[in-house]
């Protein structure tokens, strides 16, 4: 669930989740990692939530809205 939701917040963003692996001070092969199912921990999940201005439970698939925060 959460390569889907930070798939589609890339491209509503018009961005890529490499070019979002690499703002957030990771290497872009995070993003292949994520990709293939690896989860980020708590402070990544931070970071990309607010990169993306979308919630953490959004990422999680904790809820299918981007905005709502739990």
């Amino acid at each position: 669930m959460f390569w889907e939701h930070l798939y589609q917040m890339c491209i509503e963003r018009n961005c890529k989740p490499n070019t979002v692996a690499r703002a957030i001070g990771m290497s872009s092969a995070t993003a292949t990692k994520w990709k293939n199912g690896a989860i980020p921990n708590g402070e990544a999940l931070i970071k990309i939530a607010d990169y993306l201005d979308c919630s953490i439970d959004y990422l999680l698939g904790r809820t299918d809205n981007p905005k709502l925060y739990r």
